[in-house]
């Protein structure tokens, strides 16, 4: 196998991952689509699987103006699951007291008590 003959492969096999890579994200914008109904996601579907370039072109033409702009609503709205900060208390005094009543009955015990309170004391200052 020759340099051109290698560098052909790797130009068709970058082609075709990438053409994949099309498909794919085409299909993850067509069930994220809330506008389009059942018979519409499957479809498009259908077309992809069974004609994927004349598939994919006609939906980038058909549909990509919404593509992107469900693509930047998607990143400008918040996820409740993205909220990686840790929690803090919202008031220490609550938290110990609801700390200390579990430990007089007796369901956590004094060095767990003792871990809490001074968790909210130190989440506070």
């Amino acid at each position: 196998m020759g340099f051109w003959d290698w560098f052909a492969w790797m130009f068709w096999a970058f082609i075709y991952i990438s053409f994949i890579f099309v498909v794919v994200f085409i299909i993850f914008d067509v069930f994220a689509d809330h506008a389009l109904n059942g018979w519409g996601k499957a479809g498009w579907v259908i077309l992809i699987c069974f004609f994927p370039i004349l598939g994919a072109l006609i939906y980038l033409i058909a549909r990509g103006k919404s593509m992107a702009e469900r693509r930047a609503r998607g990143a400008e709205l918040p996820r409740e699951d993205d909220d990686y900060r840790p929690k803090v208390f919202a008031n220490p005094a609550d938290e110990i007291t609801k700390a200390k009543a579990l430990a007089d009955q007796g369901i956590i015990s004094q060095g767990e008590y003792e871990a809490i309170k001074a968790k909210a004391l130190t989440a506070t200052g």
